[in-house]
């Protein structure tokens, strides 16, 4: 089992200084992964607090890049049809070049229609753009001469360079419990990630999971799918291995708050009783 970070673009962490500490804290207590959330323009009134400090994604893991060396860095998640694809997958390429390879690729379709409206994107198409994106940014970073006609973006005759250092690109991570990020998950990605999920619940998503590869011939069913799961509260040993049971691989674990010290406290307490031991 592999235990990675949330939030060090949130909150308390959102000081330079404080999210450099932090990062250096989780690689060397053994985090295998960074990952940071993609919200741009919350409403007011949103669950998570619209007012408190975010750092854009894109920025954040640049950031964490250069303050790291070994622990890998997550998109969790990019809400893909909010994003020009072309240039994100510029943005992509570049992180990945300058990590030395160490970045993962979260996607999801998104759900505010505050946000995606302020960012021009109708909350009906935002499916529809999620796949088409997904599919441009992958002929970008894997064909020989790219070339894409869609519905919501056309190139041709266009490069891009560096391509990423993982070939033929960094892992993607499909997040999303409907039955269109099932099937993106098993069509495109080489992962799937489900927020806030118990283990029961985790195994009944696993369970259409499954499904989904079978409807759309996945060739190796789940078994080379990466699944990461965020808990819904604190874990332990125990509760890790029955993640892992179940066919979780990564347990993504986030503070109860994003705000004082409680990002140190998880760190530490993840260091000393979870990674390593489960």
């Amino acid at each position: 089992m592999n235990f990675a970070l949330y939030g060090l673009h949130r909150g308390s962490s959102a000081d330079p200084t404080t999210m450099e500490r932090r990062a250096r804290l989780a690689e060397e207590a053994g985090f295998e992964s960074l990952w940071v959330g993609d919200h741009i323009a919350l409403p007011v009134g949103a669950p998570d607090p619209a007012d408190q400090p975010r750092i854009e994604a894109v920025v954040a893991l640049s950031y964490l890049a250069a303050a790291t060396s070994r622990v890998r860095l997550g998109f969790g998640v990019i809400v893909l049809p909010q994003r020009q694809p072309v240039l994100l997958a510029k943005q992509v390429s570049s992180i990945d070049a300058l990590s030395r390879g160490r970045l993962i690729v979260g996607v999801g379709a998104g759900y505010l229609e505050p946000e995606l409206r302020a960012l021009g994107v109708p909350l009906a198409e935002r499916g529809a753009r999620t796949d088409e994106y997904l599919s441009a940014m992958l002929s970008l970073w894997g064909d020989q001469t790219p070339s894409f006609d869609g519905r919501f973006v056309s190139f041709t005759d266009v490069l891009q360079r560096p391509q990423p250092v993982q070939r033929p690109h960094p892992p993607i991570v499909i997040a999303g419990h409907s039955a269109a990020a099932f099937r993106r998950a098993v069509t495109q990605g080489n992962g799937w990630y489900g927020w806030e999920l118990s283990v029961d619940e985790t195994a009944s998503a696993l369970a259409a999971l499954r499904q989904a590869a079978q409807r759309h011939q996945r060739p190796a069913a789940l078994g080379d799918l990466e699944i990461t799961i965020t808990p819904p509260g604190p874990i332990t040993v125990e509760t890790a291995r029955r993640y892992a049971e179940v066919g979780v691989s990564r347990l993504l674990l986030q503070p109860h708050t994003m705000d004082g010290s409680a990002m140190d406290e998880l760190i530490k307490t993840a260091g000393d009783t979870l990674i390593g031991k489960a």
